[in-house]
């Protein structure tokens, strides 16, 4: 089948980089492309897992109240607060 396709820049770039790499023709790596393309498409998209974060005990906190900032700072640093 013959047709006229218009292709953005980057995407005749990138065939032309593949042509000279494969050695192939402009036509069958337009074609390679489409139909790997079109296989992807085609497949049901996969479910994504997901991330699993792991529980750690921390211990008690070294601070009376962290809405203190100035006294957290202190005890960060080794001062005394009071």
């Amino acid at each position: 089948m013959r047709t006229t396709l218009t292709l953005d820049r980057d995407v005749a770039l990138a065939i032309e980089r593949l042509r000279q790499r494969q050695g192939g023709s402009f036509k069958d790596i337009v074609n390679q492309a489409l139909r790997a393309g079109l296989r992807q498409l085609a497949e049901p998209p996969q479910r994504r897992r997901r991330p699993v974060t792991r529980v750690v005990d921390l211990g008690a906190c070294r601070v009376g109240s962290l809405d203190d900032v100035a006294e957290a700072l202190a005890i960060a640093e080794g001062e005394s607060f009071r």
